[in-house]
């Protein structure tokens, strides 16, 4: 699995539903955040977008156009899922060299809405299997639960994960640890699993890393830090901390580990939503970060512009956003070029 940095031939995206359960009495933003959002990546490359039917497209296609989004990079399927969630649900794409040819196929987790906590999701599940079919892709099916937001990499053999995920009994409960490192190894090319622990709070995924820790170089995880002691995030995330500190790549070296603040405690309705600077996407010419109109944003985005010099780095509100618990990281997927 390439590091998300590496060269894109697109961006996959799951249009939200109006109907769906992600943005309850909440959506009527939404769709004018995905607006700028496939803007931004219209600039660098293809986006794909799964919709629920030929109608919703033209529905979509016409938002797009009054957003001034150019088209002309944007494509339509109608491959339906009940939820926007597309890291979780769609393809996990691969790559290897193979007689001199660049080979790409697409890994097939089994979805079942992180724990089986919003059925159904049949129609999210099947997502990878239309994706494959349509780029004439080879399939490989694991036969295991596993989401795109609970994995990290940095394309040269290490993969950062989380135990309160992965190992959590809703998931795989016939799996031990080392079982799931043999999937991951086997499915992904990975030679060295780093565990790190507990997730933020309200986070409905059980603690996916791509809220935590991201890889922003070969050696360098961007982690977020919690300052304020009296919040609950402040001693899980610092033990994340702790660990990545103490952590190796595959080749023995040290991992550099660079601090993200976090945009505190945001509610919304009485309910925490899990804010955070680690959900960005990594584009082919572009970092999109949520932010959360917080006087952290513009530090987050300095910090990581730091380390992306090559791509522009923007922020995008994504306070209608994390409303549905995810941002821009959740709701992508990269197919490698």
């Amino acid at each position: 699995m390439p590091a998300e940095w590496e060269p894109h031939a697109a961006t996959w995206l799951t249009w939200p539903r109006p109907e769906g359960i992600s943005f309850p009495g909440r959506y009527e933003p939404v769709p004018d955040v995905y607006a700028r959002f496939i803007r931004l990546l219209a600039e660098h490359e293809e986006v794909h977008i799964n919709v629920w039917n030929e109608g919703r497209a033209d529905w979509v296609r016409g938002l797009l156009r009054e957003r001034e989004v150019p088209l002309d990079r944007v494509s339509f399927h109608a491959f339906p899922a009940y939820e926007p969630w597309c890291r979780d649900h769609g393809p996990i794409f691969v790559v290897r060299e193979q007689e001199g040819r660049r080979e790409r196929a697409v890994i097939d987790w089994d979805y079942n809405a992180w724990g089986g906590k919003y059925p159904p999701h049949d129609l999210d599940d099947a997502v990878p299997r239309h994706v494959a079919a349509l780029r004439g892709l080879r399939l490989f099916r694991p036969g295991i639960i596993m989401e795109g937001g609970s994995i990290e990499v940095n394309g040269r053999g290490t993969l950062l994960t989380t135990e309160a995920c992965l190992l959590n009994p809703n998931r795989n409960p016939g799996l031990s640890k080392a079982d799931i490192e043999h999937h991951l190894r086997e499915q992904l090319g990975v030679t060295n699993i780093l565990w790190l622990g507990d997730g933020i709070e309200g986070d409905d995924t059980d603690g996916h890393v791509d809220d935590l820790a991201r890889f922003v170089g070969p050696r360098t995880v961007a982690t977020i830090v919690e300052e304020d002691e009296s919040d609950p995030n402040h001693g899980p995330l610092r033990e994340n901390l702790e660990r990545l500190r103490a952590m190796k790549d595959q080749d023995g070296s040290a991992l550099e580990v660079v601090e993200l603040p976090t945009p505190g405690r945001i509610e919304m309705e009485g309910q925490r939503v899990p804010a955070s600077y680690a959900n960005f996407y990594i584009a082919n010419g572009v970092v999109v970060v949520p932010t959360f109109r917080h006087a952290n944003d513009d530090r987050a985005l300095g910090i990581l512009q730091e380390h992306f010099g090559d791509r522009r780095v923007v922020g995008v509100d994504s306070t209608d956003l994390i409303w549905g618990l995810g941002s821009f990281h959740c709701i992508s997927q990269q197919e490698p070029a």
